[in-house]
């Protein structure tokens, strides 16, 4: 009976990320269009696009291989995984010991390897020019994020997300200047990885700044819905990542409650709420950088990791 209501749980998580993801970007879509006094698009226009590029047939390019095929399919799932393994209202589901922030990163990376390949496949000028910018960033995001992990782990003393989160949430923690450089790089990072303003506008296809897009140019039909639906996975995963680890309040125990899983969604959905609305306002209130300027962007997220895992050497020899 235990293992069936595990199996219930993490089959729960896994479908409250794929049906909130959608409309976290429907809503940071509408937010924003709202904060620049337009109407904007339905809350549930991210879902019929989706519906919509299903409905379609896939062009393929004549030289594309079966990789070009694959990928959609391998980028999805592992964004997917990646996303459910993240505690949102209930911790120590049954996947939560694979849950490690560094196996995390690493599943997402590879994600992002393939998606690059993708843009090289076909051999597209855009598509080239989308993976080179791609690999600058991960380049630059992936070091900055293994020493957010470094000094998160040298406070929580794990690197698994659920050990990570009970003791966020613990009196033990306190303020501590390093928690926040690591917040603050962390955002950073988030902001990168997802392709968001000021590094790039997801809502914009011009040569000359897009990243994600330039690499999925090619892609038609249920492929590119595949393509969409994983990045606003991946959107939803670094919102879930920060409230999970900074903002750990609401996620109950293995062995809360009914009602206390009720007031664990209700939690996650207005922590997603807020970090939507956050977003909104930051890509709303900031323009868009040229993009020989993202390495010193992402290298300040690097030195505020780097500077937060010195201070917390600093503080433990006094």
């Amino acid at each position: 009976m235990a293992v069936i209501r595990d199996f219930a749980f993490q089959g729960m998580q896994m479908l409250l990320v794929l049906l909130l993801a959608p409309l976290l970007t429907g809503f940071v879509r509408k937010v924003k269009a709202r904060l620049l006094r337009r109407q904007g698009p339905p809350l549930i226009q991210p879902y019929l696009d989706l519906i919509r590029l299903t409905r379609k047939d896939v062009v393929l390019a004549d030289n594309a291989s079966w990789l070009f095929r694959v990928i959609p399919y391998f980028v999805f799932a592992t964004t997917w995984i990646a996303a459910s393994l993240v505690p949102t209202f209930r911790s120590g589901l049954m996947f939560s010991w694979s849950a490690d922030l560094i196996a995390i990163i690493a599943v997402l990376g590879s994600a992002r390897f393939f998606l690059a390949l993708a843009g090289l496949d076909v051999g597209t000028s855009f598509g080239g020019i989308g993976s080179s910018r791609e690999v600058m960033i991960a380049s630059l995001a992936e070091p900055a994020m293994l020493m957010i992990v470094f000094t998160l782990a040298l406070i929580a003393g794990s690197t698994q997300l659920s050990t990570m989160s009970a003791f966020m949430n613990s009196p033990e923690v306190g303020l501590r200047v390093s928690l926040g450089l690591g917040l603050v790089a962390l955002i950073i990072v988030a902001i990168a990885e997802n392709a968001r303003i000021p590094v790039d506008n997801p809502a914009t296809h011009l040569e000359l700044t897009m990243v994600h897009e330039a690499m999925v140019l090619e892609y038609s039909g249920r492929h590119l819905a595949l393509i969409e639906l994983s990045a606003a996975l991946k959107l939803l995963l670094y919102v879930s990542l920060i409230a999970c680890l900074f903002v750990p309040w609401g996620i109950s125990p293995a062995t809360a409650e009914p009602k206390l899983l009720i007031v664990g969604v209700a939690a996650y959905a207005a922590k997603l709420a807020v970090g939507g609305i956050l977003l909104a306002v930051f890509e709303t209130a900031i323009a868009k950088m040229r993009v020989f300027r993202v390495p010193a962007f992402l290298g300040a997220a690097l030195m505020l990791g780097l500077l937060a895992t010195l201070l917390l050497f600093v503080s433990r020899s006094f």
